[in-house]
């Protein structure tokens, strides 16, 4: 018989087979069982202690997932579904997690049996393109100008949140926002871009109800001379820069050797004439405020304050991009390239306020805004960071109904329909892909099954209800409603999800599973070694007398 053949270094470990499939499975089910208490209007709440000592209070299953410090890769792959997830659409990241977990769960019994991954995922893609085609059939089209129904539409997902208990307040900022900023392309396209141009901004203070969204923008900077210049201007005409209006000075360090007095004096002339050239060049256009994103020396600001100009300096790329999208002006490199054209006048009211300890600058009542922000109030920062993430996910919603107007029912009733389908689709599948293709349409159930657990009502009895009334197809509508747990029509209590959401959960929760089930090796701590030399320099070596060796030592 032959000895054994050692091919992997003593240092690496290896886990193959059914062992790996088991472990990722309990590993996926365990990160779904952390946030499956967050799913649905009576979810609870998690509080998470960060490495600095920081709270953060949520049920957003991105956010909670986002904080949490994992061993095991398989464990880690599912945080990124919930991240891709909050990037794609901005909603449902916990359901993916929920539907994933489930999803792997079911697959264990026929990896217990024998049966190939290969099979059981050729089964799973065979019953998503199945369950995008039943979601097609239920998608209902929406118009997108009728408020109501958008406003609806974004309840139904904030209403899941902690700001439910303000009413209808962050969904309606969240629609009028997206509203603001949206694109429209023709043939009935939109594109809305919230992250470019909508600015949360989180001021503690005032109450939740003094939150607004202003047909402007507004930044965190006071006029540079605040004695000088004015703090309140009416349809000011309003100059955007990209330059310091100061000296130029060296790139490096500039030593200039002066030998006489008049020389100095020439020095200090030239650097004011300069100033004074930039400073003319922007005053002839008559602009009420110069906005720069450099450095504005006291020499101009004296200047553009004796021309009566509001003078604001270091102010951030992205909130200069707004401004220019609000006011209609185009941001200049060089003085000298300013024309009429690039003078922003769509502004209504150029104003600096103090708020509590700050000043802040308002630039609102813009005649057609294309950018905006939206002013948080609230009692404390921890309420603020939730209100904020909530306010994201409703803005989202809201988006991907502009940019596609289909709506499914909510409440779990979408999820029964597909089941239903796919079960009668189940006969017709021939060989052994019809096992795992039914344990698909089983998986499916989780999420009404977890909304009646969170309810706290009896989920055997109300499970076996909704499957009976599903089975008979005569109302795709009958979910759950979430907040007392009993069966209803969603069209009645007005919860819709959007297309687009369900469409990326179903999407990524099958691939990720089947990415999962296709792991049958996990090979752990390659080449850590080489790494470890490779870092460290080797010390060098002195001989001292105890290490020369004494043969080669020469004769006295």
């Amino acid at each position: 018989m032959h000895a054994p053949v050692l091919v992997l270094n003593e240092a690496v470990k290896r886990e193959s087979g059914k062992r790996v499939h088991h472990a990722n499975i309990q590993a996926a089910k365990a990160v779904s069982d952390i946030i499956r208490t967050t799913l649905g209007p009576r979810s609870m709440l998690k509080m998470l202690l960060d490495a600095g000592g920081g709270i953060v209070i949520t049920n957003d299953g991105n956010a909670i997932l986002r904080e949490l410090d994992l061993a095991h890769p398989a464990a880690r792959s599912m945080i990124e579904l919930s991240r891709t997830q909050d990037e794609e659409v901005g909603d449902g990241t916990t359901s993916v997690i929920v539907l994933a977990g489930e999803m792997l769960h079911v697959a264990e019994a026929f990896i217990d049996k024998g049966y190939h991954p290969t099979i059981i995922c050729r089964a799973y893609n065979k019953a998503l393109e199945d369950a995008i085609a039943a979601l097609d059939t239920i998608s209902i089209p929406i118009d997108v100008n009728d408020r109501q129904t958008l406003l609806n539409l974004v309840q139904s997902s904030v209403g899941t949140k902690f700001i439910a208990q303000f009413g209808t307040l962050i969904a309606d900022l969240a629609i009028e926002a997206t509203v603001l900023v949206s694109d429209d392309l023709g043939n009935g396209l939109h594109d809305v871009d919230i992250k470019k141009f909508i600015k949360v901004e989180k001021v503690p203070g005032g109450q939740l109800e003094n939150s607004e969204v202003l047909s402007g923008v507004m930044f965190n900077k006071d006029v540079v001379a605040p004695g000088k210049m004015k703090r309140r201007i009416a349809n000011p005409r309003i100059i955007l820069l990209d330059c310091p209006l100061e000296y130029k000075k060296g790139e490096n360090m500039t030593n200039a050797e002066l030998m006489r007095n008049e020389d100095w004096d020439t020095l200090i002339k030239m650097e004011e004439e300069y100033i004074v050239k930039i400073c003319n060049q922007i005053a002839s256009f008559n602009p009420d405020l110069v906005i720069t994103e450099k450095g504005l020396s006291d020499l101009a600001c004296h200047y553009l304050s004796k021309r009566n100009i509001s003078g604001i300096r270091r102010v951030r790329k992205t909130d200069n991009n707004r401004i220019a999208r609000a006011c209609g002006a185009t941001i200049v490199n060089r003085p000298e390239e300013l024309q009429e054209s690039d003078v922003g006048t769509g502004a209504g009211l150029f104003e600096v306020k103090k708020i509590g300890d700050e000043y802040f600058t308002f630039i609102v009542d813009c005649k057609d805004p294309k950018a905006c922000t939206v002013l948080l109030r609230g009692a404390s920062k921890d309420l603020l960071n939730e209100v904020e993430r909530n306010l994201q996910d409703a803005m989202s919603v809201s988006r991907n109904i502009i940019k596609n107007p289909k709506v499914v029912p909510g409440g779990g009733a979408a999820e029964m329909s597909i089941s239903a389908s796919l079960k009668q689709k189940s006969f017709s599948v021939e060989g052994i892909d019809k096992w795992p293709y039914e344990a698909v349409a089983n998986a499916f159930e989780a999420i009404p099954r977890t909304l009646a657990q969170n309810c706290g009502v009896n989920v055997i009895r109300t499970m076996t209800t909704l499957q009976a009334k599903h089975s008979k197809g005569d109302n795709v509508c009958i979910g759950i409603d979430g907040n007392s747990g009993s069966i209803a029509d969603m069209t009645e209590i007005k919860v819709w999800d959007a297309y687009n959401v369900k469409v990326q959960t179903f999407k990524t929760a099958i691939e990720a599973a089947c990415m999962l089930l296709r792991i049958d090796d996990i090979v752990s701590g390659i080449k850590k070694k080489e790494k470890k030399t490779a870092s460290t320099p080797a010390k060098t070596q002195v001989e001292d007398e105890k290490d020369v060796d004494s043969e080669q030592m020469l004769p006295e």
